[in-house]
């Protein structure tokens, strides 16, 4: 996994405050994007299973549960890292997001690194036929949209 796409933003918030928001709260501040959707043909609820090995999971209305990936790292209130996966990818397919929760005076630069999507074929659904810098770009704009709203929250 050579590529990434790398986005932050301050939130007047401590660490431990962001990170509870960015993991606790993801239903309050996630937002699918047309473009960027676990399963095509529907959205659901955004949540994450605390702890090393727990899930992040999206929750159909019907019940039926996606998870999107593992938690690899769980390091309250510095670091989280997550695997990421979309329904249309393969079995061996599977990209990874770091987040990162750094105090800088009175507010929390919060990072994320979303790598792997290298590893996508162009053609494959998840990547929209686009060549990988202008998808990285795109899924870009996408997370930092997010991280707005996450500011929002925690401000």
């Amino acid at each position: 996994m050579r590529s990434r796409v790398l986005v932050a933003v301050r939130v007047a918030a401590s660490p431990q405050r962001a990170f509870d928001a960015f993991t606790g709260e993801i239903d309050r501040w996630w937002r699918s994007d047309g473009l960027f959707l676990f399963d095509p043909r529907r959205t659901g609820r955004m949540a994450f299973e605390p702890g090393p090995g727990g899930r992040l999971t999206e929750t159909y209305d019907d019940g039926e549960v996606f998870e999107v990936g593992r938690i690899q790292v769980w390091e309250p209130p510095s670091r989280l890292v997550f695997g990421w996966r979309q329904a249309s990818f393969a079995p061996d397919q599977e990209t990874v997001v770091r987040v990162g929760f750094e105090r800088v005076g009175a507010e929390t630069r919060v990072t994320v690194e979303h790598l792997g999507w290298d590893e996508i074929p162009r053609e494959h659904a998840a990547r929209h036929g686009f060549p990988l810098l202008v998808f990285q770009q795109r899924h870009a704009e996408w997370w930092q949209t997010l991280l707005g709203r996450l500011r929002e929250l925690v401000g």
